[in-house]
This record gives structure tokens, C-alpha cells and sequence, in this order.
């Protein structure tokens, strides 16, 4: 049986005003992955956490290595 396992990296913009803008978090998350080079994305899942200062989305990316 054959397994691998995905690298992953969870992104948020800093908490407080704007911390519920999700264009500029797609745009910062869009500038994460282009920093890490050569890769495959494999699956995108957005949360939600509800805070003080209001919703706080958050991004995780789940990805491997072109190469591989």
C-alpha cells in the first residue's frame, strides 16, 4: 500500500480591523503559495472563528512538492 503525506499552512490576517476581509486574506494566502515555489495545491478549506473584534477567517492549504 502506498501513503505520502501533504505539507500544510493555516494563514490569517492580524486580528483587529480588516481582520474580516477576505479578499486581502485570499490575496495574502495567494502570495504564501507563490513563496513556496514549485507546488501542487491539493485542497483549500476556509474557518471561521468568532472574536471580540468579530469574525476572524482563516485559511489552511494543503499541498505537495511539484517534484514529487
Amino acid at each position: 500500500m502506498e501513503s505520502w503525506t501533504i505539507k500544510h499552512f493555516s494563514q490569517a490576517n492580524p486580528a483587529g480591523t480588516g481582520q474580516d476581509d477576505v479578499p486581502a486574506l485570499l490575496r495574502r494566502v495567494a502570495d504564501s503559495i507563490e513563496n513556496l515555489g514549485s507546488v501542487e495545491v491539493q485542497d483549500l478549506v476556509m474557518h471561521t472563528e468568532v472574536t471580540a473584534d468579530g469574525y476572524w477567517p482563516s485559511l489552511t492549504v494543503y499541498f505537495h512538492d511539484a517534484e514529487d
